[in-house]
């Protein structure tokens, strides 16, 4: 650790935070492995302070949400929403070491200090200073795990919050946002298409059914229904971009060149903007498949075969102007209004289970997800006022 220094002169809240998110970052949770280590660490730390987190694990068994609540056990209150994973390092060149936390000219440097364990670490700070207050009102705590991969473990924790007839005035969605409330966002499928085709000698490429020609051919009409849905756009979207957007980001193929390729890979993703939706987005590129591109390759193989996999589909956070969510961020920050981002979140889960949802956190976007990844103190410092305020606001009935 090297942010003992830093620590002098501060409060015990910020001491507490920056202790934190130290032991948060130590932790390589990184998206789709296991992530018991981290939130037992969370569980045994929310134990000491005499509060009972409940795991949701997934069918594996390796990975869990944790949901935790503080104060009476009444209607309303707050829920502070964050994950647990990281991206990865991999590829990245890295100055300092990514999976230990460096305090620098009032910076605090390590994988996921941004988006989102600087969150998870003010969160857990405040949730000390929640035990010891006269709440009304509750302080509820909702972990989720793998929401980089797109928002897999949140559906099951806010199905778990639901059971436990939780009916929170707010959700708070901790991802980094400057503390300026975000009350919406687009929502997304993540997908994974394989070809099968059949390998020859590509001195006759007749004998053969070259998947990359396939994959390609594909790929061309993923790139025309993002020109057709940029172009359809409307004129008061509040997004940027205003539409919704395609983007095939890896692809494999083949084996060499002097073989027609027998199977084909790519990954790609929408991202959707209301009203879009994926279903018709979804179903205009099966007609593809069923009507053109695999008819034309069984005619030739008749076991050729295109698959598509939707690996992850996460929901659009949708604008509630007037809703308690946006109403209690905006009573926190002082913020007159509010604005709208292209990059998912849990939120749109949540609010899809009936949870009046609004994304905040410290932290900004732009520093997220590279090397050197970081977060100011100030940003903490912001965060834990903020979160301090809240529990004020708790302290009294509604």
């Amino acid at each position: 650790m090297h942010v003992s220094e830093g620590n002098r002169g501060m409060d015990d809240a910020l001491a507490r935070s920056i202790d934190l998110l130290d032991a948060l970052v130590g932790f390589r949770s990184v998206s789709r492995a296991p992530n018991l280590e981290i939130v037992g660490f969370i569980a045994a730390y929310l134990q000491r302070l005499g509060v009972e987190a409940h795991l949701v694990y997934d069918d594996s068994g390796h990975r869990a949400n944790l949901f935790a609540s503080i104060g009476p056990d009444v209607a309303g209150g707050v829920v502070l929403a964050g994950h647990t994973d990281v991206v990865p390092t991999v590829g990245q060149d890295w100055a300092l070491p990514a999976f230990e936390l460096t305090a620098r000219d009032g910076l605090l440097y390590g994988r996921g200090t941004t988006d989102m364990k600087a969150f998870l670490a003010t969160a857990l700070a405040v949730a000390a200073d929640a035990t010891t207050r006269p709440l009304a009102r509750p302080l509820h705590l909702a972990i989720t795990y793998d929401e980089e991969p797109g928002s897999l473990g949140a559906p099951d924790l806010a199905r778990f919050m639901t059971e436990l007839a939780i009916r929170p005035e707010a959700v708070v969605v901790g991802e980094p946002t400057g503390l300026e409330p975000v009350a919406g966002h687009k929502g997304g499928l993540e997908l994974i298409t394989r070809i099968e085709g059949f390998a020859c000698h590509s001195s006759d490429p007749r004998k053969g059914v070259s998947a990359l020609d396939h994959a390609v051919r594909f790929i061309a009409e993923i790139e025309r229904l993002g020109e057709e849905l940029a172009a359809a756009a409307p004129a008061d979207s509040p997004f940027d971009p205003p539409a919704s957007t395609v983007n095939v980001g890896r692809l494999e193929a083949g084996t060499a060149r002097n073989i027609v390729a027998g199977s084909a890979r790519f990954d790609w993703e929408v991202r959707l903007t209301p009203p879009d939706d994926a279903e018709t987005i979804y179903a205009r590129i099966r007609r593809l498949v069923d009507e053109r591109l695999l008819p034309a390759m069984r005619s030739r193989f008749p076991d050729a075969r295109i698959e598509t996999e939707i690996e992850a589909a996460y929901p659009g956070l949708e604008v509630e102007a007037d809703g308690s969510a946006l109403a209690l961020a905006r009573r926190l920050t002082g913020a007159p209004g509010h604005r709208v981002v292209a990059f998912g979140t849990d939120a749109g889960c949540f609010q899809r289970a009936g949870l009046p949802t609004v994304v905040m956190g410290p932290g900004h976007i732009d520093q997220a997800h590279k090397p050197d990844e970081f977060i100011a103190v100030s940003e903490v410092e912001r965060g834990l006022a903020v979160l301090h305020r809240l529990l004020d606001e708790l302290e009294s009935p509604r």
